[in-house]
């Protein structure tokens, strides 16, 4: 039998990507598809669980957030010993904790990537309403790239985005919260997934053939991931959420039934294809 080789004990380590998110018991969405992908990309994933779901391909059935003090020690304790070369934010769930997360982000260097989830794909909520003014005042300000989907845009700027053309005014509308880039994803609109990335000087719009798979639970988990993968690995911004998008788009081609319901994107599809490297 063949014997994997002993690392070098000077072997580089991979790029430091933390999450701090909720949990998914499913393992589709949450810290669990985080991780994968950002395995997927080759980094070294890290977690600050937020809360606790009990989910499935039905639902979340269940919610239950972290204390304050449970949410800061983890985060110390990895940022402090092993440092970070980028940050993924996801379910918060209470005003507190999206209040003690953008404290915590303010006093680190890494690139933050704000994924502002707000609702489930099954539509259960992940966020009390009373948080919106943390998430627009607090954590929005410490993004370096802001991901929200249709109905976060909705949520957080009165914004309602009806086609493509209304795709610049979210976005204005989500840069004057604070964040340095702003990402639209329109996969809710009909036709192609178009999302629009700006940071108001410059675009970039980002286009694939929508597919007809309805296994697509933990898109928004995934793509932010994927970015902060990419800016641990050294991307600039727009570099990161195109190669995240290209990942994202393979991912959701290669979702598979799971459960009785909405089953997830496969994390893992490019462990499959022998010599396929999209990075």
């Amino acid at each position: 039998m063949d014997r994997l080789a002993a690392p070098s004990a000077s072997a580089t380590p991979p790029p430091r990507v933390l999450t701090v998110a909720g949990s998914d018991s499913g393992g589709g969405a949450g810290i669990q598809a985080d991780l994968k992908t950002m395995l997927a990309f080759g980094t070294h994933g890290m977690s600050v669980i937020t809360a606790v779901t009990a989910q499935n391909s039905l639902g979340v059935q269940g919610a239950w957030p972290l204390p304050v003090a449970a949410v800061t020690r983890q985060f110390r304790s990895v940022v402090d010993d092993i440092g970070v070369e980028a940050v993924k934010t996801g379910m918060l769930a209470s005003t507190e904790l999206v209040e003690a997360v953008a404290e915590l982000l303010a006093g680190t260097q890494a690139p933050v990537v704000v994924d502002p989830v707000g609702v489930s794909k099954h539509g259960d909520a992940l966020l009390d309403p009373a948080a919106l003014d943390a998430v627009r005042h607090r954590l929005l300000p410490a993004a370096t790239v802001a991901t929200p989907n249709l109905d976060e845009v909705a949520q957080l700027t009165g914004v309602t985005v009806r086609g493509e053309d209304d795709l610049r005014a979210a976005a204005d509308a989500v840069l004057a919260l604070g964040p340095r880039w702003a990402l639209i994803k329109g996969g809710h609109l009909p036709g192609d997934a178009v999302d629009l990335l700006t940071d108001g000087a410059e675009e970039h719009w980002l286009r694939a053939t929508r597919l007809d798979n309805r296994h697509t639970h933990g898109t928004g988990c995934t793509l932010a991931s994927a970015i902060a993968a990419g800016l641990a690995l050294g991307r600039t911004v727009p570099d990161a959420v195109a190669t995240a998008k290209r990942y994202l788009t393979g991912a959701i081609a290669s979702g598979f039934p799971l459960g009785q319901g909405i089953g997830p994107v496969d994390h893992g599809y490019l462990l499959r294809r022998e010599g396929a490297d999209w990075r």
